[in-house]
């Protein structure tokens, strides 16, 4: 076998020595002068050439460094994650010699994979990947010892030695900008320097949007151009990945079209951004058939219970090599409909005075103009009858939007945004007797809302995208293509029957179809009462009417040009529901979002002094899973639509810290680690633990469908898929059915059980998204019966939104550390951010609409006093818990002037007693 095939040999490296390894040990650093292309394996973005600093990318030859020189990871990782490689070698000279880093088990080259163990009895260490060799259980290694040969986005410094600081300064100055530019560059020349690229150019400006604008013109002067960028943004992304050497699986859909299903590696499907609909094409260029070449829509993406891209092809004279599995290539093919229809109804509404009425007009347009009321006679009862009961708050918003132009209404997590809004429409419909365009940015969302109202008896059209027209949902019985199907006569159902049988029809049988179809389209829209649509949607041809009447659902996800596309349609009453303390629309251009196209219009309004209807009684969580979110999020507004009782599974064994109470904050204190792709992160501990707190749900009664985990990265929800698939001591389809998801793939969606797992703990404590208090507002409201955070409270407690959580955890003596059999009050010291003397409200946390900054300042004291009002929960408990937290946290603060170290640690051990006692007060309340 050669050497380049070899499995890595264990690295008779000493442990002792390894231990011990400093980057201070002058003795091992080469003392090397830089110079541009002084040496074969000089890093191709400085130009360092010690043999014990560079590592090889094998996939295109280049050298890199070890340094973080000017980025946040060194030059190698950079590299690795710019390029989509990931297999990499050591120098001649290294302390290791010339070798290929792979998994000594199973041959894995992926560097974002591999980690290191000892092996046991000798001085060595061998090289395993983290899934599933480092999870198998070996006498020969210690697996629970296993770490990663990538920290801190940087190779460990015994793999590759970081540059010392002479040869840093000898080094050649390069930007990220740079980088990304010459990465750019060797795509089509590998060849290329740093000298082939241009000098580093200043970024020009992009004006942010306005909240007032003096007519529709300037309005578009100010949105179109951040379309353009988002839209030349997606462009690139999508052309840029084309996916080759993938194995297809190929079967029959039920319309008899054929269906190429594949999967993609981990570090592929990470970084795609792809939807259900997107079209690909498919092709072979192999030698066991002619080139071959197929197109298709995706119709379906990978999730918790598959791991697959599933193709469906369109007809063609040309059949698919069925027979064949390998040697395929899949190209994304970009199309920017979304945003033309963006640019159009920007036009539109500068051009077109039929497009909306002259007051919403003046309203977008942010002028100061009289409110006016419409004089319409109101129904004596706004609830519905055999329909959900609306509460005070529901009934008040029914109302006021009945008899106004404009109205926002602000739903909090559980609190019925979506019977109040088919509600709302009900009437709507009865009073003016009109079609009513609703819509929402997700065909989820949309999809949802049909279906409530169709169960109001009103006549609903789902109008889809030709392009999902194959894709199967909730309501596809209402969908136009299924009742175009549905009510076809004559020629129509002829050329219907034709059409499925043959797939394709001659020209002169394709112009009639088309002609007839349409004709039927027209016919059923102008009889249906409500037509349902994404915002993008309603720019569709066959929606070439006027709507009295718009309604956005979830309209603080949609950004301000993809809400005006249904707006311009006509409007005169427009109703914007969603809430703008959860999460806000996904732009991908970062400098587009940061201009202001991440802001909703619903946002833009309440800037502008719009005043929303808040619906206030939730009737999804347990009250004690409401009471922080209320108070932090929503000024303590929100009332329990559902009682303690109704939350609470009797006869639980689960072992919530305290009784009562169904949340806790389980301190975690595994490292973050770098995912198999370079762009995300994953804990296994806090995987770990996700897999144990499962199992345990599972032998409480609970079932998979009832519990989710959620956490803000890719990289830990494949890992905690692939560690639960791996190490669930339960049978294997129970933890298949457990949906691990994002946050934003939780949104307006809930469970009986949530885990949190945060994920991220490093030297730096930095906590990246999770520092946006809008991610955690979300995932603190999606469960119904029990709520469990992983997360590590040093880290965490330096940003002041969750030193806030943390807190209110401590005072309820749900802050918790150890094994979960047998957790403990957590005794971390928290991170004490200094008050705001300037902020007087002790209760509220509004989202800046313009963004978040993590180092704002806030209130330090507890945000869930109830201010005077009865504690309505178990008064005993929290006397010794909050006694507890006070104690711990008055410890910390005082250490802040303690300047000897000495006295720190008599005062620290003289006080172990006091927190002793109130611990053993704590456990004799049985709470």
């Amino acid at each position: 076998m050669s050497d380049e095939n070899a499995l890595f040999e264990p690295v008779s490296l000493p442990v002792e020595e390894f231990e011990d390894y400093e980057l201070e040990d002058e003795a091992l650093i080469v003392d090397t002068a830089i110079h541009s292309g002084s040496s074969q394996h000089a890093c191709a973005y400085c130009g360092i050439d010690s043999p014990t600093c560079v590592v090889k990318c094998n996939s295109c030859q280049k050298w890199f460094c070890n340094s973080k020189q000017g980025t946040a990871s060194s030059h190698i990782v950079n590299h690795l994650v710019l390029s989509h490689h990931n297999v990499v070698s050591l120098h001649p000279e290294s302390e290791l010699g010339d070798t290929v880093l792979e998994c000594y088990n199973c041959g894995c080259k992926n560097a974002f994979l591999l980690g290191f163990v000892s092996a046991r009895g000798e001085a060595v260490v061998v090289l395993l990947c983290r899934i599933p060799c480092a999870q198998a259980k070996n006498a020969n290694w210690d697996t629970d010892q296993w770490q990663p040969l990538i920290e801190d986005r940087q190779f460990l410094n015994w793999v590759a030695e970081e540059p010392s600081d002479e040869m840093k300064l000898k080094a050649r100055l390069i930007t990220p900008s740079q980088m990304s530019k010459l990465e750019a560059k060797w795509k089509s020349n590998k060849d290329a320097t740093i000298n082939d690229i241009d000098a580093p150019e200043e970024q020009e400006e992009i004006p942010p949007i306005l909240l007032k604008y003096q007519d529709a013109y300037e309005y578009q002067r100010s949105f179109g151009p951040l379309i353009k960028l988002e839209a030349d943004y997606d462009k690139q992304l999508k052309e840029s990945q084309a996916l080759e050497h993938i194995s297809v699986t190929w079967s029959l859909g039920l319309n008899n079209r054929h269906l190429a299903s594949f999967a993609l590696s981990t570090f592929e499907s990470n970084e795609l951004k792809v939807a259900v609909g997107d079209e690909m094409f498919l092709r072979y260029s192999g030698l066991q058939h002619p080139e071959w070449e197929g197109r298709g829509y995706i119709i379906r993406l990978p999730n918790s219970m598959q791991d697959e891209f599933t193709l469906e092809l369109k007809p063609s004279k040309n059949a698919p090599p069925t027979h064949l599995s390998t040697g395929f290539t899949a190209e994304f093919i970009w199309k920017g409909t979304s945003y033309d229809r963006m640019q159009d109804a920007l036009k539109k509404f500068a051009l077109d005075k039929k497009s909306i009425s002259g007051f919403l007009y003046y309203k977008i347009l942010g002028h100061q103009i009289v409110d006016i009321q419409f004089d319409v006679p109101l129904p004596k009862e706004f609830s519905i009858k055999h329909f959900a009961q609306l509460n005070a708050s529901q009934s008040h918003a029914v109302e006021h939007v009945l008899q106004r132009p404009l109205s926002l209404i602000q739903g909090p997590p559980g609190t019925g945004k979506t019977v109040t809004s088919a509600t709302i429409v009900y009437h709507l419909s009865k009073l003016h007797h009109e079609r009513i365009l609703v819509c929402a940015p997700s065909n989820v969302a949309v999809d949802h809302l049909a279906a409530k109202l169709r169960d109001l008896g009103l006549k609903v059209v789902r109008l889809t995208a030709k392009s999902r027209e194959d894709v199967e949902s909730s309501v596809s019985n209402l969908a136009l293509h299924n009742l175009v199907a549905r009510s076809s006569k004559g020629e129509l159902k002829k050329l219907l029957k034709l059409k499925q049988e043959v797939g394709e029809l001659s020209i002169g049988d394709t112009k009639k179809f088309v002609k007839l179809v349409r004709k039927t389209e027209s016919e059923i829209l102008k009889k249906a009462d409500v037509v349902c649509c994404t915002c993008v949607g309603a720019g569709d041809k066959r929606l070439d009417t006027k709507f009295r009447t718009v309604l956005i659902d979830e309209s603080t996800q949609a950004s301000e040009p993809e809400s005006l596309i249904p707006i311009v349609k006509g409007a005169k009453q427009i109703i914007l529901v969603g809430d703008h303390q959860q999460l806000g629309p996904v732009i991908l251009e970062r400098k587009a979002g940061d201009a202001g196209l991440k802001q909703s219009l619903f946002e833009r309004l309440i800037s502008l002094g719009h005043v929303p209807i808040r619906l206030e009684v939730q009737y999804r969580m347990n009250p004690y899973l409401s009471e922080f979110p209320s108070n932090m999020f929503y000024e303590g507004s929100l009332q329990n639509g559902v009682t303690i009782e109704q939350r609470t599974v009797p006869n639980s064994t689960f072992p919530w810290p305290i009784h009562d109470i169904p949340m806790m904050f389980w301190a975690n204190y595994g490292r973050e680690e770098i995912s198999a792709n370079g762009t995300s992160y994953l804990n296994r501990i806090e995987a770990m633990n996700c897999e144990r707190i499962i199992t345990k749900l599972f032998k409480d009664g609970v079932k998979p469908e009832q519990i989710g985990v959620i956490t803000p990265y890719e990289g830990q929800r494949a890992f905690v898929l692939q560690y639960m698939q791996m190490n669930g001591s339960l049978d294997r389809e129970l933890y298949l059915n457990v949906e691990v998801a994002s946050v934003d793939a939780f949104q307006g969606r809930e469970k009986d059980y949530i885990i949190l797992s945060c994920v991220r703990a490093n030297e730096q404590q930095i906590i990246g998204f999770l520092s946006d208090p809008r991610r955690l507002n979300v995932g603190l409201t999606r469960a119904k019966y029990g709520l469990v955070i992983l997360g590590n409270p040093r880290a965490l407690s330096t940003n002041v939104l969750w030193n806030h959580l943390l807190i209110h955890f401590r005072e309820k003596g749900c802050l918790v550390e150890g094994s979960l059999n047998n957790l403990q009050l957590c005794t971390v010291q928290l991170t004490r951010n200094r008050p705001n003397k300037t902020n007087t409200s002790r209760f509220s946390f509004n989202v800046d609409t313009r963004g978040f900054s993590s180092d704002q300042d806030f209130d330090t004291q507890s945000l869930m006093s109830f201010g005077g009002q009865a504690d309505p929960f178990n008064k005993a408990g929290f006397a010794a818990a909050n006694e507890l937290s006070s104690f711990l946290n008055n410890q910390m603060w005082n250490s802040d002037y303690q300047t000897n170290s000495d006295k720190k640690k008599t005062s620290t051990t003289a006080q172990e007693p006091e927190a002793e006692r109130l611990r053993k007060g704590i456990e004799s309340l049985n709470i």
